[in-house]
């Protein structure tokens, strides 16, 4: 059973909390490609939030191939190869692109992003 909350204390949004917990849910593969979510206004009614709330993160999920709606058969987890990973590459592929763009060589742009995986681990 999926286990999200909200924590109306954090600074971060409730659909941002959402967002970065079924993809945190689907990384740690407790959520599998396939896996239905719970309809929107189900899980608003659970977590005590607006449906809107549940709404902006399942549309933005679905923006990124994380998950795909399927009318009124539901949502589910993308059976995309591995939507995680996808998301990952192209994010990678953009910084590559704006590193040469600003002239940065390899190796430096490579200890930026040494340097900013070990700040927020």
């Amino acid at each position: 059973m999926l286990s999200l909350n909200v924590d109306a204390t954090l600074a971060e949004p409730p659909y941002a909390q959402l967002r970065s917990q079924i993809v945190g849910a689907i990384s740690g593969r407790s959520l599998l490609a396939g896996a239905r979510l719970p309809t929107v206004r189900a899980l608003a009614d659970e977590l005590g939030v607006a449906p809107g709330t549940v709404a902006r993160a399942y549309k933005e999920l679905e923006a990124d191939g994380v998950i795909e709606t399927r009318g009124r058969a539901g949502t589910f987890v993308s059976f995309a190869e591995d939507p995680l990973r996808r998301q990952a590459q192209q994010a990678a592929t953009a910084y590559a692109a704006q590193v040469r763009s600003l002239g940065i060589t390899d190796d430096d742009a490579l200890t930026l992003v040494a340097d900013a995986l070990r700040a927020t681990s």
